[in-house]
């Protein structure tokens, strides 16, 4: 390549030719000099440069890429999204669950990773703003409002993903997803926060066309994960389990700990970053509260009639935990006797289906299979977050779990954890309820032996005394073949139908 000076006061603009010749102003030192080259010197040049910049932003994504992957939470359903991303189903994915339990971030990080155009419509903001997609009804009326943000990224069905987080705020997108995936042009997927209620009110459902996966805050194994507890340990655990062996004094000490500060922690995302960043549980009880109290304010906005009434039963949910039978007693949420459970059914959809509470039937005559069985308006209700719930009861006091403090009763606490994991791992919860024989905390079906499995959950060291379990699998009718008795206490045990395990076992029933 041969340079020609051309000497200037200044540097001369790129790409100005001089007789054949394109230039290139340098500066050196403070002088500055501009070279005359050939034009296809110059072409060459630019190929050259914009080579070196893609590979310089392929290795910052890969950096950022390998950051992120180092300080983000592993989530199971990465696993989900990612196989559904990759697929050629014809379906739409829509993650459904709580706000605050990490929806958005687990797609983004995922559709950022395998597509080219990654395209995010956050429906809440479009709402609150310009209101594009509020009247939208056609697939064509849908691209058009996306191209007035994102047309430049609008490429192929291979290389475009379209994310529509909290797509609940406009119920017409989700019929209009059933068109949208028929259309074929581009890979969808969504995410709702209130997505139960919305499809409640939604005429079309598109059914045949959603694919619908519900997430929760991480579950106990994902909180292992996070404090450091690795794969190859959580396989040894899940093998002990299998194997009903007991784990080894320091083994179980270890996980028992780490157990204690999930009830401390909780699964919310921001908490548990919050905890892994600073072993403040100050910092850990802010996030917390503020999510509670958020979660308490989200009412208003999707149920204006009802909001005051679900407040009340949402704020009660602490206290009723507190108590013996920790049910719900209708006549107390308005202080109105005559009340019914039918008179709240929408307050109690709402908090249900909005995934801020956990539901627990009643079932008197547990025949497998249990949604057969339930049937009685005896509702328990837990917080979708057992950190939340800590918060509530102890403040920023972390003594009483740490250290089992005996003056404290921490079975709504335990009660509360055991909800949660078995909700994570998709089982309906119910409850046994008995006048004369008491209640039994769990019941779940037993899909390998076609029959019930009783779950009972103790905080204290008396955890050998549960006169209504004992009552229960004696009962032929019921046709128990096992029981299970979570403690804190390290030594697996069988005793009858009645086996006795150690509380974080619960992790793979």
């Amino acid at each position: 390549m041969h340079f020609k000076p051309a000497y200037s006061r200044g540097p001369l603009a790129l790409g100005t030719f001089c007789r054949g010749y394109a230039v290139l102003p340098l500066r050196l030192g403070t002088v500055w000099c501009s070279f005359l080259v050939s034009k296809q010197d110059r072409e060459n040049m630019e190929k050259c440069i914009k080579i070196i910049e893609n590979i310089i932003e392929k290795c910052i994504f890969v950096v950022r890429n390998n950051i992120e992957k180092c300080n983000m939470l592993y989530r199971k359903i990465e696993i989900e999204i990612e196989k559904y991303l990759k697929s050629d189903s014809k379906k739409v994915l829509v993650i459904d669950g709580a706000r605050q339990v990490g929806k958005s971030f687990i797609i983004r990080h995922s559709g950022q990773k395998l597509f080219k155009n990654y395209i995010e419509i956050n429906m809440t903001q479009d709402k609150q703003g310009d209101k594009l997609f509020e009247n939208t009804s056609t697939v064509n009326d849908f691209y058009l409002q996306l191209s007035i943000t994102a047309g430049e990224k609008m490429g192929k069905k291979e290389d475009t993903l379209i994310f529509l987080d909290e797509i609940q705020e406009y119920p017409n997108l989700l019929t209009l997803l059933k068109f949208l995936a028929q259309d074929n042009k581009f890979k969808y997927i969504a995410s709702g926060s209130m997505l139960g209620i919305a499809l409640s009110r939604t005429s079309s459902i598109p059914m045949g066309s959603i694919e619908v996966k519900h997430m929760y805050p991480l579950d106990l194994e994902e909180f292992l994960l996070a404090n450091g507890f690795g794969n190859l340990a959580l396989d040894s655990l899940r093998k002990s389990y299998s194997s009903l062996a007991s784990l080894a004094e320091n083994v179980h000490n270890k996980v028992l700990d780490l157990f204690k500060k999930y009830l401390l922690v909780g699964g919310m995302p921001d908490a548990v970053n919050a905890w892994l960043e600073s072993s403040n549980i100050v910092k850990v009880r802010a996030v917390q509260n503020e999510i509670h109290t958020f979660y308490s304010l989200d009412a208003s906005k999707y149920d204006k009639d009802n909001r005051l009434k679900i407040r009340r039963i949402y704020d009660m949910i602490p206290s009723l935990l507190e108590n013996r039978k920790k049910r719900v007693v209708i006549k107390n949420i308005e202080q109105k006797s005559g009340k019914r459970y039918g008179n709240y059914a929408d307050e109690f959809d709402y908090l249900i289906n909005s995934g801020i509470a956990l539901e627990v039937k009643a079932v008197s005559t547990p025949v497998f299979p249990l949604l057969q069985s339930s049937g009685k308006n005896l509702l328990k209700l837990y917080l979708n977050d057992v950190g939340i719930l800590s918060g509530i009861l102890y403040s920023n006091n972390i003594n009483a779990i740490l250290n089992d403090n005996q003056s404290v009763n921490l079975g709504s606490i335990y009660e509360s954890v055991i909800a949660s994991e078995l909700q994570a791992h998709s089982s309906t919860l119910f409850y046994y309820d008995n006048k004369e024989k008491g209640e039994v905390d769990f019941l779940k079906d037993d899909y390998n032996t076609l029959s019930v499995m009783p779950i009972e959950v103790k905080s204290g060291k008396d955890y050998t005394v549960h006169s209504a379990l004992s009552h229960f699998v004696k009962n032929d009718d019921y046709h128990i073949k096992r029981a299970v008795v979570l403690s804190n206490d390290r030594a697996v045990k069988t005793k009858g139908k009645i086996i006795y395990l150690p509380i974080y076992y619960a992790m793979f029933l």
